[in-house]
C-alpha cells in the first residue's frame, strides 16, 4: 500500500500484489448542491424628504459609542476554499519554514546553533546553491531588458556578436519585453521551440502546438484546471511524486490515483500493475482522465527506458487517457539516454498506422532545471499533441485569462532551446560552462550516493538523472515511537532532527508519497563541497546511537 499526502487517497493498490482491494476513498464534496433563485427585486424609493443631501446630520449607519460594528471578518480560515487547506506541499512545508527561522537567527548573530549556515537541499534551486548562470543567456537577457545598449559604441567590446544579434532579432520579433505577448507566447519563440523538438526527436513539431508558460508548474495548472470536473475525475500520479500534482488535484477537488514505482527495479514502472490500477479506479466509479509521468523522475532520480515509455503509451491508447509527460530534467541524465514521450509516440504512430493516432500527450519543459537553473526567471513550455480543437479553444481561453507568460521567461526559453552552435563566437564559453555544470552535478550525485552506501540502515538507488536522491532509511523502533509521540511522521522527525543538528534541510519521503511501512527522504545534490555530506553521516550515526 502507498501513502501520499492528500485528502483523497486511502488504500493504494500495491505494485507487488495482484489484490483488487479498494484503491480509493471517496472524495469529500464541497457542499450540497443548491440552486440560487433570482427574484426580480424592485427597490422601494426613499421618501421625498430623504432625497436631499444633508451636510450636517450624521448618517445613522455610521458607528458611534452606542452603535458599533461587530468585530468580525469576511475572510477567515473557515470561509476560504477548504480544498486549499487540505492541500500539502512538503517541499516548502514545515522543514523549509523552520530552516528560514534558523537562517534568520544565524544572520542576527546567534552563535548558539551547532552549525554556521543552512544548506537548502530541500529544493531544486541551482543558483541558490552557487550554480553560475550561463553567460550567453544573461547577455541576451541584459540586452533585451535595456535595448539602448545596442546603440552604445562600447557594447561590441563587452558583448559577443552573436549575443548582440540574438537580442536584436528577439527585440524585432517581440517589440518590448515590457509589453504583453500573444497569450500562447511569441510566435518566433514558439518556432524556435518547435525546431528544437524537431532536432531532438527527428519528427516535426508544429508551433501552434506550443504554449509558453511561466515555468512548467503553470502549464500543469492549466492542464489540470482544464480536465478536472470534480471528485469523479481521476488522475494517475506516481508514488513517490512531485507534490505539485497531488496539491493541485486536491485544490481542484479531483481524485489522485496513485501508482507505485518499484524501488527494487530502479524505481521503474510496471504497466501490468498500472493496468490493474486503471481497472480498479473504473470499478470504484472514477473517470480516469490522465496519467502523470515524471521522466527523469523527481524525487527518485530514475529514468524510464524506451520500452517502459512504449508500454505506457500503449496502455493510454487502449484505456484512453491523456499522458502528461513532465520532462523538465531531460538534460539531467547521467546514465543512459533520455527518450522523450513525443519521439516514442511518433515512432509507434509510424510503425503501427491508425492504432496510436488518437493518443493525447502533453509534454512539459522548463528553464528552471537542466544546466540552465534559472528558476526565478519563470520560463517553460508545453507541447500538446492529439487534442481536439474545441478543447484547445477552451485551454487557450484559460491561458488568455493570465494575458501572457512572462516575456523575459520566454526569451530565456528561446536561448535554452537555441543556444550557441559550433562556429558561433559564444560557443566555446557556452560549451565550457555547460559541461562544467553537468560534470559537477554528476560528480556530486555520485559522491552523495557513495556516502549513503556507507550509512547503516540506508539504501539508495544509483542516480540516473534529475537533481535528487531518494534514499530509504530504516528507523529504530524507539525513533518511530518518539515521532508518534510528537505527532510527526517518522521520516519527518528524522529530517527535523537533521536540520536542528546540522543545518541541512531535506524533505521527508512522506511529503512525496511512499509505500506504507517505508521511510525515505529526498535531497538535492546541488550543494558544492563535502562538509554537508559528512554532516549527514555524522548525524545519522548519532541518531542511531540515541534511539537503538
Amino acid at each position: 500500500m502507498a501513502s501520499i499526502p492528500t485528502r483523497t487517497l486511502g488504500r493504494g493498490l500495491s505494485s507487488s500484489s495482484s489484490s483488487s482491494s479498494s484503491l480509493l476513498v471517496s472524495s469529500q464534496t464541497a457542499s450540497s448542491a443548491f440552486k440560487l433563485s433570482r427574484p426580480q427585486f424592485q427597490p422601494t424609493p426613499p421618501p421625498d424628504d430623504a432625497r436631499t443631501f444633508s451636510t450636517t446630520a450624521p448618517s445613522s449607519n455610521l458607528p458611534s459609542e452606542s452603535n458599533s460594528f461587530p468585530p468580525r471578518k469576511a475572510i477567515t480560515i473557515d470561509s476560504i476554499n477548504q480544498f486549499l487547506r487540505q492541500a500539502d506541499y512538503a517541499v516548502r512545508g514545515r522543514l523549509a519554514i523552520r530552516a528560514e527561522e534558523l537562517r534568520d537567527r544565524l544572520e542576527a548573530g546567534d552563535t548558539s546553533l551547532p552549525f554556521k549556515k543552512i544548506i537548502n537541499a530541500n529544493i531544486g534551486n541551482p543558483q541558490a546553491m552557487e550554480q553560475k548562470p550561463i553567460t550567453f543567456f544573461r547577455q541576451v537577457l541584459s540586452l533585451v531588458q535595456y535595448p539602448e545598449l545596442l546603440n552604445n559604441e562600447y557594447t561590441p567590446r563587452i558583448f559577443p556578436s552573436d549575443a548582440i544579434q540574438r537580442a536584436s532579432t528577439l527585440l524585432k520579433e517581440i517589440g518590448s519585453v515590457g509589453s504583453y505577448s500573444q497569450s500562447q507566447g511569441v510566435p518566433y519563440i514558439r518556432r524556435s521551440i518547435a525546431n528544437y523538438i524537431n532536432e531532438r526527436d527527428g519528427f516535426s513539431s508544429d508551433p501552434k502546438d506550443i504554449y509558453l508558460a511561466a515555468g512548467a508548474s503553470s502549464a500543469v495548472s492549466y492542464l489540470l484546471t482544464t480536465i478536472c470536473q470534480g471528485p469523479n475525475t481521476g488522475v494517475m500520479i506516481p508514488v513517490p511524486q512531485y507534490p505539485l500534482y497531488s496539491a493541485t488535484l486536491t485544490i481542484s477537488n479531483a481524485t489522485p490515483v496513485p501508482y507505485e514505482l518499484n524501488e527494487e527495479t530502479q524505481w521503474g514502472t510496471d504497466t501490468k500493475y498500472i493496468a490493474r490500477v486503471v481497472k480498479q479506479s473504473q470499478i470504484e466509479g472514477v473517470k480516469l482522465k490522465a496519467m502523470v509521468v515524471i521522466n527523469p523522475c523527481n524525487p527518485t532520480g530514475s529514468c524510464l527506458t524506451r520500452d517502459e515509455i512504449s508500454d505506457i503509451i500503449t496502455l493510454a491508447a487502449k484505456e484512453t487517457f491523456l499522458i502528461i509527460a513532465d520532462e523538465v530534467y531531460q538534460t539531467n541524465v547521467y546514465t543512459g539516454e533520455f527518450h522523450s514521450f513525443k519521439k516514442i509516440l511518433r515512432e509507434l504512430q509510424r510503425d503501427y498506422p491508425g492504432i496510436y493516432d488518437h493518443v493525447e500527450l502533453a509534454s512539459l519543459h522548463s528553464t528552471s532545471k537542466g544546466m540552465v537553473g534559472e528558476c526565478g526567471q519563470r520560463g517553460g513550455y508545453m507541447e500538446l499533441i492529439g487534442f481536439d480543437d474545441d478543447v484547445l479553444e477552451q485551454l487557450y481561453k484559460l491561458v488568455s485569462i493570465s494575458l501572457c507568460p512572462v516575456v523575459t521567461g520566454q526569451v530565456l526559453t528561446e536561448v535554452m532551446v537555441n543556444p550557441p552552435k559550433p562556429g558561433d563566437e559564444s560557443y566555446p564559453l557556452y560549451e565550457q560552462e555547460y559541461n562544467t555544470i553537468y560534470n559537477n552535478l554528476r560528480n556530486r550525485a555520485l559522491r552523495l550516493f557513495n556516502a549513503f552506501q556507507t550509512m547503516e540502515g540506508v539504501s539508495c538507488q544509483q542516480p540516473q538523472g534529475a537533481m535528487y536522491l531518494f534514499p530509504t532509511i530504516s528507523l529504530p523502533l524507539n525513533a518511530i515511537k518518539e515521532a508518534r509521540r510528537r505527532n510527526q511522521e517518522p521520516d519527518e522527525f528524522y529530517c527535523l532532527q537533521l536540520l536542528e543538528e546540522t543545518g541541512v534541510c531535506v524533505v521527508p519521503g512522506s511529503g512525496f508519497g511512499q509505500k506504507d511501512g517505508t521511510y525515505h527522504f529526498r535531497t538535492t545534490f546541488l550543494s558544492p563541497g563535502d562538509d554537508y555530506v559528512q554532516s549527514i553521516i555524522n548525524f545519522h550515526n548519532r541518531f542511531l546511537e540515541k534511539f537503538v
